[in-house]
């Protein structure tokens, strides 16, 4: 079943335009990281799915309900964590979390919520003294309420130090393993490749390319960083390492028998013979696959 369904989504403000005809499925049970650079149109995307904003042209669907004309029967499927949301500092984290309950007629524990997203002693504080990260922290805690079929996080890592983004990684699996779908909208690209099935790049309001994260790498070309310990110099055979189709970056490191490069996965047992080819013995080997950060910048640069 399709959880999210996006068709010609359009969306201006006055001169300026914010979507450009985005086409997007997420099917259910899909763990979907949607990225892109800030101003790219992930916020305003979330906003229509949301009903917040009303598209200029195009529709928006979230379990083959339409997001304006039905938006009250799809809040009570959703969970959101939305990016900037204040919330009222003279009340408690009880109190929040009762709201965002009786919001879904569910009857969810607020303790055992607030305990899920790590602030277990901190139920019957208000919210005015609370940190960036233990706002954030609560605000996941209340997008849970009702075990909510699809989760939509906004840029859920803001304020969170590495205990609270590694823990609402964690929730994020847990999620998923129950059934439910999460939309994961975020520009900090480690995140969103811990945790994600697919990915959607989203570029001046244009959605450049949709995949798993394995073949975009592919499509793009993008190569891994290999180095390679000798037992002695290459230098008499790096001409033929550089004369290897998709090697680049060739470099002598440390003592001059270690040898550093960029080169696609097919190439590295070639490059690995061609060092061996003058009787060299192979003491070490170090792979690292290209980033989610060089992926984006081969993505976002090339639509620029």
């Amino acid at each position: 079943m399709t959880a999210l369904e996006l068709r010609s989504l359009h969306k201006r403000f006055g001169d300026v335009v914010a979507l450009r005809g985005v086409d997007l499925t997420v099917e259910s049970g899909e763990v979907f990281g949607f990225l892109g650079p800030n101003g790219a149109g992930k916020s305003t995307t979330i906003d229509i799915v949301l009903d917040f904003l009303r598209p200029t042209s195009g529709s928006a669907s979230v379990f083959g309900l339409d997001a304006q004309s039905e938006a009250k029967r799809i809040r009570r499927r959703i969970g959101v964590l939305p990016d900037g949301y204040h919330l009222d500092g003279h009340l408690t984290a009880r109190h929040h979390l009762e709201f965002a309950i009786d919001s879904k007629d569910a009857d969810d524990d607020p303790a055992a919520l607030l305990d899920r997203v790590g602030l277990g002693d901190v139920l019957d504080r208000r919210v005015g003294g609370f940190s960036k990260g233990m706002a954030q922290r609560l605000l996941l805690g209340m997008a849970l309420a009702g075990d909510p079929d699809l989760l939509i996080l906004d840029e859920p890592s803001t304020g969170l130090d590495p205990n609270g983004a590694r823990r609402m990684r964690e929730i994020v699996r847990e999620e998923a393993d129950r059934g439910a779908t999460v939309f994961f909208s975020s520009h900090i690209l480690g995140q969103v490749e811990a945790v994600c099935d697919r990915v959607g790049i989203l570029a001046d309001g244009n959605l450049v390319a949709v995949d798993t994260i394995d073949e975009l790498q592919d499509a793009v070309g993008s190569k891994a960083t290999m180095t390679v310990t000798l037992d002695g110099s290459p230098e008499g055979v790096l001409a033929e390492v550089r004369n290897l189709g998709g090697v680049s970056n060739v470099s002598l490191d440390g003592d001059g028998t270690t040898v550093s490069l960029s080169c696609p996965d097919h190439r590295k047992v070639e490059v690995v013979d061609a060092l061996r080819g003058d009787g060299a013995t192979v003491l070490d080997i170090e792979t690292s696959d290209a980033s989610l950060d060089d992926l984006f910048a081969a993505y976002t640069e090339e639509r620029a």
